[in-house]
């Protein structure tokens, strides 16, 4: 995070006492990121924050991946993965895996229970909610989700997911290996964000309250990584209860990014992705595409142009609206396109000239780009629409009845 914040009681001075009423002394948690050398927060913890009593492999779900291989663009129906499931799933454990590779791991998952402690120890983590509202209960403290949030929880920041009211959970996990923040150019040197950036400090919300929780044997489950890269789970028992902070303050903590606070970054010629980046992953960006007035030179073609990203396969999510380069390829909400690096992509066959004229466009799409190969994971396979990959040459299935491949 870029600015400070304090929260429930701390001391005068860092590295010293901090005692209860009764005269107890509460333990200092140092939390920070690259060996004490950027962002960090301490906390002040009623009990032993290192304190466990059992650890025990957790196995969590198909985390299996398989090439892209004969390379194809891909459209994965996200909306067709859960159906009665979604009554037991919850938002941690419920997830199935879309796409991944060492840098990003992509999922998604329909919740109404609660999931149990949760601590990724690989990255940082962003989730996107498509639909409902959650409480999402942290060390820190708990942040109010509602549809359109960006979550960010930093890495190894103990929490777990709370749906709030009748409706599911819907949510797109963003799983990185490393830390994810805004890109360095939105930012001055010493961390504020810029007159230029689309989005500022006042748009982002951290913790409201503390939580305090008494409990004793409360068990978290920690995803990590073993030293060959392998992501492998374990269930470590706390010998109290992870939310027992009774104050903290710095710079790293949880916090919420609504995408309606997105200001977009328009231009008389259609602009390039990156004026649509939102984060900056280890390998990887997050862009959103949002409702917005679009190019106003005479002669403006305002859906995208033909492209080769060259270095990237391109992610897009799309969640709201109607998004014009895709129509008649069977793209709606809850699609995921999947364009590889190595394949030529666009506007689907006649938006290119229809587009000719609009003033508007009313969408809404997250779009991660990635500086390595994805691979499907078992819920791409699982959801994926076969006939896509052709709908640019207007036919359906290979001509000669090629192999379906992965």
């Amino acid at each position: 995070m870029a600015f400070y914040r304090q929260l429930g009681t701390v001391p005068p001075k860092r590295h010293t006492q901090h005692r209860a009423p009764g005269g107890e002394l509460y333990h200092e948690e140092l939390m920070g990121e690259e060996g004490f050398t950027s962002d960090s927060s301490l906390l002040y913890h009623r009990g032993v924050p290192s304190a466990i009593v059992d650890s025990r492999v957790w196995e969590f779900g198909d985390q299996a991946t398989v090439p892209n291989h004969p390379l194809r663009p891909r459209h994965l129906r996200l909306h067709e993965l859960f159906t009665d499931s979604a009554a037991r799933a919850d938002a941690v454990t419920g997830r199935r895996l879309l796409l991944g590779n060492g840098d990003v791991r992509l999922s998604y998952v329909v919740a109404r229970r609660e999931s149990p402690l949760y601590r990724n120890a690989v990255g940082d983590e962003v989730v996107f909610v498509e639909f409902g509202a959650a409480t999402v209960e942290t060390v820190f403290g708990a942040l109010r989700a509602r549809a359109g949030d960006y979550v960010l929880v930093p890495r190894a920041t103990t929490h777990r997911w709370v749906p709030n009211g009748p409706a599911p959970l819907r949510a797109y996990v963003i799983e990185g290996c490393g830390h994810i923040a805004p890109p360095d150019r939105y930012l001055s040197p010493r961390g504020q964000l810029l007159e230029s950036a689309p989005y500022c400090e006042r748009d982002l919300h951290g913790p409201g309250d503390t939580l305090l929780v008494d409990a004793a044997d409360v068990e978290v489950l920690v995803k990590h990584r073993t030293a060959a890269g392998t992501v492998v789970g374990t269930a470590m028992v706390c010998a109290t209860h992870p939310f027992d902070v009774v104050g903290w303050d710095g710079c790293l903590y949880p916090y919420t990014f609504n995408v309606a606070d997105f200001e977009p970054i328009t231009g008389r010629v259609h602009q390039p992705p990156p004026v649509h980046q939102v984060f900056a992953g280890n390998g990887f960006v997050v862009c959103n595409f949002v409702p917005r007035k679009v190019d106003y030179h005479p002669l403006s073609i305002p859906v995208p142009y033909y492209h080769s990203n060259v270095d990237s396969d391109e992610i897009m999510f799309y969640c709201g609206g109607d998004y014009e380069a895709r129509k008649g390829a069977g793209i709606g909400r809850g699609s995921v396109s999947v364009h590889p690096g190595g394949h030529t992509h666009g506007p689907q066959p006649g938006a290119y000239e229809n587009s000719i004229g609009i003033e508007y466009f009313d969408e809404l799409a997250v779009m991660v780009d990635t500086f390595r190969p994805l691979e499907l994971g078992e819920g791409g396979l699982a959801c994926e629409d076969p006939e896509y990959a052709w709908s640019w040459a207007g036919r359906r299935g290979p001509a000669g009845g090629g192999g379906s491949g992965a």
